[in-house]
């Protein structure tokens, strides 16, 4: 039976997580079998960062200024026009 991984924790966790992860290989004080481990465990953590930024980059809004109001509206590419 495979082992589930974890829940997918929140950015800042997920980051969190990931710092001590790197901290730990670099220390190289961990067998090989760990370090494989913390490697999978990295990229997991790597990939809801990623998830995370999308999804905010979504819903990112930029203030704009409209006949002297202001008021929101999604940011987009602006290589986009």
């Amino acid at each position: 039976m495979a082992k589930k991984s974890p829940p997918a924790p929140n950015f800042e966790a997920a980051l969190a997580e990931l710092e001590k992860i790197v901290e730990k290989m670099e220390g190289g004080e961990q067998s090989l079998e760990e370090s494989l481990k913390s490697f999978q465990r990295g990229i997991e953590l790597t990939r809801a960062c990623q998830q995370g930024l999308r999804e905010a980059e979504q819903r990112v809004e930029k203030l704009i200024k409209k006949n002297g109001e202001f008021t929101t509206e999604p940011l987009r590419n602006e290589d986009e026009h």
